[in-house]
């Protein structure tokens, strides 16, 4: 082989090393978080367009999911263990102040009995920056299906009511885009762990 051959073969060698380094690089510095208590989505999933009541009776879009990290949670606020206990775990990792500017948001599927007075008064026991919202049946059902989220109305003796739903919580980034999922049971440590590893994605 000529020598002019040879060195353009090294030259290119060297160069196919070095992209090959440069993106083993990138995938290790980019490389998803590892979680305990969930996991961690393929893509970012956009929930799309929708239109819900906040607990101070305005509009709520998701277009306000954007510009901070949020944990969405569905529920009703008559719940009886799942939904207080979860929500008084959220209020404790909140407070770690893992994930600068964390909010939670909380997404009543009892539209009937949680209005908006009723959402305040519920959220805020938990932590006074807890966003509480409701909506009609339908876009409920629509926003709850774009989660992966069920729940299903269970009639009580008397003539009473509960709901049956998913308890699962959902990582939202500042774009909006649901990026992680957390399922039950929850610890608070755990989950402090996780959004601790997953903080510098969520921006």
């Amino acid at each position: 082989m000529k020598l002019r051959s040879i060195r353009v073969l090294t030259t290119l060698v060297a160069a196919i090393a070095a992209v090959t380094g440069f993106w083993l690089a990138h995938r290790l510095e980019h490389s998803v978080p590892a979680l305990t208590s969930g996991t961690w989505l393929p893509q970012p999933r956009d929930p799309g367009a929708f239109s819900l009541i906040d607990q101070n009776n305005a509009p709520f879009t998701a277009a306000q999911l954007r510009g901070a990290p949020t944990l969405v949670y569905f529920g009703f606020t008559h719940c009886p263990d799942v939904c207080p206990v979860t929500l008084l775990q959220l209020a404790q990792v909140v407070k770690t102040g893992v994930v600068p500017h964390l909010r939670v948001l909380f997404i009543s599927v009892d539209p009937a009995r949680d209005t908006p007075n009723q959402l305040a008064q519920y959220v805020h026991a938990f932590d006074p920056d807890f966003i509480g919202v409701t909506g009609s049946p339908a876009m409920l059902q629509t926003v709850a299906q774009r989660f992966g989220v069920a729940f299903e109305r269970v009639a009580l003796p008397g003539g009473d009511y509960t709901l049956d739903h998913s308890s699962t919580i959902f990582l939202m980034d500042a774009r909006g885009h649901n990026v992680a999922v957390f399922t039950a049971p929850y610890d608070v440590k755990s989950l402090t762990a996780d959004l601790r590893l997953a903080a510098g994605e969520l921006g």
